[in-house]
């Protein structure tokens, strides 16, 4: 499938976006360990949730995530503490992104898992075992992925004697990590973030609560780069649901976009109103080590708006659902942007320009490819996109939200 993309000259809509899937997935996991009878209220429609709630309704002994990051990390913990035997498999992407780090963690705990196929790699089997000779000590790098270390969290308060986890080094996407946590008490549990590398979960089981899951930050970041793309002063765009002291990492997003000209107003009904202000910076510098998912937006918003950036703490995006630096620089240089890496971790881009060829944008099994890229549309009519489904991993309706703000989307 390929989507050709025009934009409006001025975009005034509500949007309403997609719940976290984020929370919608810790909570869910959270609520499976509770045994509770009050399923979260608002989960995510996406892709990866639903992999989530099936697996954790029906419990098959094949459980196959599809492309699932979120469900592979966090599952393979919930079933180590299982007294069953489970194997849990993914796409071909998914069986080339790493989980060594958090399968050492688990096996050296008290799990027994084992690799089907290639060292370090799912396919997993994994074969619950007793609980009560799990070890209640464990030591991380700080500088693998958060979902390593939460999925860790939301088991512990179901071993004997809870859990201390140790992280060495610089701790990244640290805002997932207290996502987790702060989830986590609210179901019940004892959590607590001791300086800058400990922290504690006492051995206490989750209480069962009506829980709400807010919407999606991650999401509403395309339509903040839509208002900074837009050239009408009158684009204004509502996102219900939103809360401003959010749970999420990238509810930064309005932070950073403000120097980019898009300002937020946050309203007591829990949304907010975004519009374009008056901002011009020469250089965006940017450290993306805690928000990693919104590197693409902003690179793209940048590149477009010809301001030069450097944006660094990128080396989790290297074993996302492609390398998203990779992809980026291949992808921006069809539209005229010659971006460069440093150090596998930092992406730049200096003014440098060459011809655009305008092939369609390819989008690598990635979500956040086709999202960050359509936006581009409101600068290069009629862009082409690749495989636009693949939205449905975190924004089913994406494209029926543009076509609901008045862009003109064509499948070729």
């Amino acid at each position: 499938m390929l989507y050709e993309i025009s934009a409006p000259s001025k975009i005034q809509s509500t949007i309403q976006l997609p719940a976290s899937k984020s929370i919608s997935n810790r909570a869910l996991i959270i609520h499976s360990l509770s045994h509770g009878v009050n399923t979260p209220s608002n989960l995510s429609d996406c892709d990866d949730t639903n992999v989530m709630i099936h697996a954790l309704r029906e419990m098959p002994e094949t459980i196959d995530i599809q492309a699932a990051g979120t469900a592979m990390r966090f599952l393979t913990a919930f079933l180590s503490i299982q007294n069953e035997t489970h194997i849990i498999t993914g796409t071909e992407r998914m069986q080339h992104r790493p989980i060594e780090v958090l399968v050492d963690a688990l096996n050296t705990l008290g799990a027994h898992i084992e690799y089907m196929k290639r060292e370090g790699y799912p396919p997993l089997r994994i074969i619950g075992q007793s609980r009560e000779t799990w070890k209640d000590v464990i030591q991380l790098p700080g500088n693998v992925s958060s979902q390593y270390v939460s999925a860790l969290l939301m088991i512990a308060p179901y071993l004997p004697k809870g859990l201390t986890i140790k992280l060495t080094g610089n701790v990244v996407s640290r805002p997932y990590i207290q996502m987790t946590m702060e989830i986590m008490r609210e179901y019940g549990a004892s959590t607590e973030w001791i300086g800058e590398n400990l922290i504690i979960v006492s051995p206490s089981p989750y209480q069962d609560i009506h829980f709400i899951v807010e919407n999606d930050w991650s999401a509403a970041s395309y339509w903040y780069e839509i208002v900074a793309l837009s050239s009408s002063s009158e684009t204004e765009i509502k996102l219900p649901g939103l809360y401003k002291h959010s749970y999420q990492g990238d509810s930064e997003v309005a932070w950073i976009f403000e120097k980019l000209g898009v300002f937020t107003t946050f309203h007591p009904d829990k949304s907010i109103s975004i519009q374009k202000i008056q901002s011009s910076p020469t250089l965006l510098e940017y450290d993306f080590v805690n928000q990693p998912d919104l590197a693409q937006t902003l690179v793209v918003t940048c590149s477009m708006l010809n301001i030069p950036f450097r944006f660094t703490g990128l080396q989790s995006l290297k074993i996302k659902e492609t390398d998203r630096i990779a992809a980026l620089i291949i992808e921006m240089k069809k539209l005229g942007y010659l971006l460069k890496e440093e150090a596998n971790s930092i992406l730049f881009w200096e003014g440098e320009r060459c011809e655009a060829s305008l092939e369609p944008i390819e989008t690598y099994e990635d979500h956040r490819m086709a999202m960050a890229f359509a936006p581009a549309s409101l600068v290069i009519p009629n862009l082409r996109i690749n495989h636009p489904e693949v939205v449905s991993k975190s924004y089913p309706h994406y494209w029926d939200d543009l076509r609901k703000a008045g862009f003109i989307i064509k499948e070729k």
